[in-house]
């Protein structure tokens, strides 16, 4: 057997006698069942992190709803004291208690600054409108009006009154505006 190489030759052809090498599978095979189980692993944490994401976006979503209704019913319930006053006043004036209206009027004016101080706490303003530059962004206008003593653009009445909520509008004023 001395005339039998263990290597290849150099030329490239195939030896006649080979060595046997160690088996190959068993260490192939074992990589490839850590690999497929580093494969699940990996599987299962992205499985839990969606179910995990989607039950957080639906508990936010939940809480953006319970807190929008809060909000509503908070300021139905102040509404409701603004309501109840005008049912007395307005029960007042059906029994003829008051022949001169007077206590009357004041009772009303009473209500309408309870009304303006309830929507000034909850952050709502007035647009302020006379004398200011018509601006489309706040203000609706309906009439324009000649007039000589105001300048061109000028708002110089206000039919109905518009309101800002924080920096959103809620209702642009319709108001009346000079031209030349």
């Amino acid at each position: 057997m001395a005339d039998k190489p263990l290597t290849e030759p150099v030329d490239g052809s195939p030896a006649e006698a080979s060595v046997e090498a160690p088996p190959v599978e068993t260490s192939t095979s074992d990589a490839v069942l850590e690999l497929q189980r580093e494969r699940d692993e990996l599987l299962d944490r992205l499985l839990r992190k969606t179910a995990e994401f989607d039950n957080y976006r639906k508990r936010v979503e939940r809480e953006r709803r319970e807190q929008a209704d809060q909000a509503v019913t908070d300021l139905l319930e102040d509404l409701l004291l603004v309501v109840d006053d005008f049912d007395r006043a307005l029960t007042v004036t059906a029994s003829g208690d008051d022949a001169s209206g007077s206590s009357y009027r004041r009772g009303v004016e009473l209500i309408h600054a309870k009304l303006n101080d309830l929507l000034r706490r909850r952050g709502v303003r007035p647009i302020e409108t006379l004398g200011a530059d018509f601006d489309p962004n706040l203000h609706q206008a309906v009439i324009h009006e000649s007039s000589p003593e105001h300048r061109e653009g000028e708002v110089i009445g206000e039919l109905r009154r518009g309101y800002i909520l924080g920096d959103r509008l809620l209702r642009p004023a319709m108001v009346k505006v000079a031209k030349p």
